[in-house]
C-alpha cells in the first residue's frame, strides 16, 4: 500500500514535467535551455580589443531581466580596450592567466577561479598575459539596453605596466 501512495505521488509530481515536455518547454514552465554548440562563436571586433578574441553569447536575459552574459578568450597578448559598464561586470575566471586593471590602478593577475567585480563606472581593461591564453565568463547588466561604453585601445606601454 505505501509503494502505491509512492507511485502515485511521484506519478503526480511527474505529470506536469510531462506536460511541459510535451509543449517543448524543457524543466518547467519559463526555463529554456540553449544547447551547446546552437549559436556561433564571433571574433571580437577590432575597435573593441587588441589582438585575437573569441566571443560566445550563451544568454541574454529577456525583458524584464537585464542580465548577459559571454564567454570571452584572448589569445596571448590580446586585451579590451578601455571601457565602462553602467551597472557593473563580474568575470569569472575559467582558464589560463589573465590581467585586469583600472584606470590609475595596479595592472592585477588573474587566474581560473578568480571571481572580479569592476563597480559601475569604473574605466578599466582585462585580457590575457603575454605569453597565456586567458578565457573568463563575463556578466553585465544592461542600463536603457546599453551594457558597455567602449573607449580608447590599451596601448602596448599601458599593458606592459611602463
Amino acid at each position: 500500500m505505501k509503494k502505491l501512495i509512492a507511485s502515485s505521488a511521484l506519478l503526480a509530481l511527474l505529470s506536469p514535467a510531462a506536460a511541459m515536455a510535451a509543449q517543448g518547454v524543457d524543466g518547467a514552465e519559463g526555463v529554456a535551455i540553449t544547447r551547446n554548440g546552437t549559436q556561433a562563436s564571433a571574433k571580437g571586433p577590432a575597435a573593441w580589443f587588441t589582438g585575437n578574441v573569441r566571443i560566445d553569447t550563451p544568454f541574454a536575459a529577456k525583458a524584464p531581466g537585464r542580465m548577459q552574459g559571454a564567454l570571452v578568450t584572448f589569445e596571448p597578448g590580446a586585451r579590451t580596450a578601455w571601457h565602462t559598464h553602467p551597472l557593473g561586470q563580474t568575470l569569472i575566471v575559467t582558464s589560463g592567466n589573465g590581467l585586469v586593471q583600472r584606470e590609475d590602478g595596479a595592472i592585477e593577475t588573474i587566474r581560473p577561479g578568480d571571481v572580479v567585480w569592476i563597480a559601475p563606472g569604473v574605466k578599466h581593461w582585462h585580457g590575457a598575459t603575454p605569453t597565456t591564453a586567458m578565457t573568463h565568463v563575463a556578466i553585465v547588466e544592461t542600463q536603457d539596453g546599453k551594457s558597455s561604453t567602449w573607449m580608447e585601445q590599451v596601448s602596448d606601454a599601458q599593458y606592459s605596466g611602463k
